[in-house]
């Protein structure tokens, strides 16, 4: 029986959080590559990065509140990535919108499944914060091995290569988990359904969910184009391929730093200085035409969005003991990645990249506003956290 504690069951964990966060690093790529060899315009491509992002937020928002009381979490976790796989593989077969459609809103609600389970159960360990870290910079080593390998398999197969290389990471999740991934003794279980009941959450804990939901609206809208705002500015594929790869790089940083930075910088702080650090790293993107700004900008945007959200991770974990707030982690993050897409499809149709950069300002400054009310609210210190033990 596998403790969070142990190594194994925190592989796992790391496994089914990469695989579930594959559009934080997979968007550019994605929505590319819809666009250019399968034919979408901007609105249709970021529409079925939609779908998938919708079917997650809509499992997590089904499952979120049942946290504690679901049983066989640990089966329920690889059957999820494993039907996500399936549909990402019969993806390969299609160049239908409507079919591409259907099939994306399935794999993501099986997603979805996956890793808002993962996130509950990260929520039970006895550092969130750190743990949450870590998975962070195992994402940030899933994102160089994609952005390194993806183009150049996409280049050589077609359009079908992106969803063989999903359905890859789908698998491998599903085989990792279904191997390790952590349960909860039966009575353990029983009590955190009935024994403790959670109060409801603070106002504070809502808001910071609201924050980061749009953080991550900005996110998929800005990342989702990052590619092909720089093909149409005429930067050469093999630029944009290096820039790719440096996101990915950087994105190493932030969770190792989070982690080691948990009780030394106040996460207060920290998330309002990360809305307002997306905020100008996207206007300098979006308005960019000379490639050293470009590059350096797009390198670190994503990066803005893991930090903050380490840190929003492990506010809401003390906000909310019983793991019921983090388990909708793939709800807040998702419902803003969700819009992302298709808003900046819109926006992008109709007015250009700059009308994305602006759009940013203006859901940026209403996160930070949301954050704000971090700073009245202090959790408790003595909170009762149900743990995940070794069956005996």
């Amino acid at each position: 029986m596998n403790s969070t504690t142990g190594f194994r069951a925190r592989i796992a964990l790391m496994a089914a959080h990469c695989a579930g966060m594959i559009d934080i690093v997979a968007l550019p790529v994605w929505v590319g590559t819809l666009i250019a060899r399968f034919g979408f315009d901007p609105q249709q491509a970021g529409a079925l990065a939609t779908l998938f992002l919708a079917g997650a937020v809509t499992a997590s928002v089904g499952l979120a509140p049942r946290f504690n009381r679901l049983r066989g979490r640990h089966w329920i976790v690889p059957a999820g990535y494993a039907i996500s796989a399936a549909a990402f593989l019969a993806c390969m077969r299609t160049s239908q919108f409507e079919t591409l459609a259907v099939l994306h809103l399935a794999a993501g609600f099986a997603t979805g499944v996956g890793l808002s389970i993962t996130h509950g159960t990260v929520a039970l360990t006895n550092n969130p914060h750190r743990l949450f870290g870590f998975m962070q910079v195992a994402v940030g080593v899933l994102g160089i091995a994609y952005m390194a390998a993806a183009p150049q398999i996409i280049a050589q197969v077609g359009g079908a290569g992106l969803f063989a290389i999903f359905g890859a990471i789908m698998i491998a999740a599903s085989v990792i988990t279904a191997l390790a991934f952590p349960k909860v003794h039966p009575a353990q279980a029983e009590a955190a359904a009935h024994d403790v009941r959670p109060a409801r959450l603070p106002k504070a804990a809502w808001c910071a969910m609201a924050g980061i939901s749009l953080m991550n609206v900005t996110q998929a809208m800005v990342f989702s184009f990052m590619e092909r705002m720089g093909a149409d500015r005429g930067f050469t594929p093999p630029d944009l391929h290096v820039v790719l790869i440096a996101v990915g790089i950087v994105n190493l940083v932030p969770g190792a730093v989070a982690a080691f930075l948990q009780h030394r910088l106040d996460a207060r702080n920290v998330v309002l200085a990360g809305a307002t650090a997306q905020a100008i790293l996207a206007v300098v993107l979006v308005s960019s035409t000379a490639f050293p700004a470009y590059a350096a900008s797009g390198a670190f945007f994503v990066s803005a969005v893991i930090f903050t959200h380490i840190f929003t991770f492990g506010a809401l974990a003390k906000l909310d003991p019983s793991g019921r707030a983090v388990s909708a982690t793939p709800a807040m993050l998702m419902i803003g990645s969700a819009i992302g897409p298709v808003l900046g499809g819109t926006l992008v149709k109709f007015f250009g990249y700059e009308a994305i950069g602006w759009a940013a300002v203006a859901i940026d400054a209403v996160a930070f506003c949301f954050y704000l009310q971090l700073r009245n609210h202090t959790a408790p210190p003595d909170a009762p956290v149900i743990k995940i033990h070794p069956q005996t």
